[in-house]
């Protein structure tokens, strides 16, 4: 059975971009970009949904010799769309049509290799509901982004446990938080609940 993670960079403030600023919020240093590139961080499938799809293909495609993006295209890649026409042109790509959850369910029965969500917000929170993540994996830049950050990471997310079984610091800035999630049906302590 593979293992899911869903795998996000979000600033201080939980947001996944910001308006103006430029990728990694300008961030990304050496210690950073080689934890990208090294191919034990590479050895898993790439799922997403069209939107991440279309922005990372776009890149890969303006500069393939860019730190993360060759590794990426040469990787596996599922996107769940029902917007998106075949033939996707985006190497090593399938695209699925149905309902991204029953696929995920299955590809974890049966893929060989871990998989890792990459961007991809709401299908991240749906993998999340329906119990199917086994790791939650953020990486946090030192940034509050207040007036321009976009994509609030967390909205429309259920009460999740987390527990922490790795961090990492990069560049002597970025923190590296991975935890093991437990969606909860209220607040702990909470009698209520179901």
């Amino acid at each position: 059975m593979s293992n899911l993670t869903v795998d996000l960079i979000i600033s201080l403030d939980g947001y996944a971009s910001a308006e103006g600023w430029p990728g990694f919020w300008g961030l990304e240093g050496p210690g950073y970009l080689a934890w990208i590139g090294d191919p034990a961080q590479n050895a898993h499938t790439s799922l997403m949904g069209a939107t991440t799809y279309r922005l990372m293909s776009g890149f890969a495609q303006e500069a393939p010799g860019e730190a993360g993006l060759a590794e990426l295209t040469a990787m596996p890649k599922v996107v769940f769309s029902a917007s998106l026409e075949e033939p996707l042109t985006w190497a090593n790509t399938e695209l699925v049509r149905g309902d991204a959850v029953e696929a995920v369910r299955e590809l974890k029965e049966s893929h060989p290799r871990p998989l890792r969500t990459i961007g991809s917000l709401s299908l991240a929170r749906s993998l999340l509901l329906a119990g199917l993540v086994d790791r939650y994996r953020v990486v946090v830049f030192p940034v509050i982004t207040g007036a321009t950050g976009s994509e609030r990471i967390f909205d429309g997310y259920p009460d999740v446990a987390l527990e922490l079984v790795e961090s990492r610091l990069f560049d002597g800035r970025l923190q590296l938080l991975e935890y093991v999630p437990t969606v909860l049906d209220g607040p702990p302590g909470d009698d209520d609940r179901s």
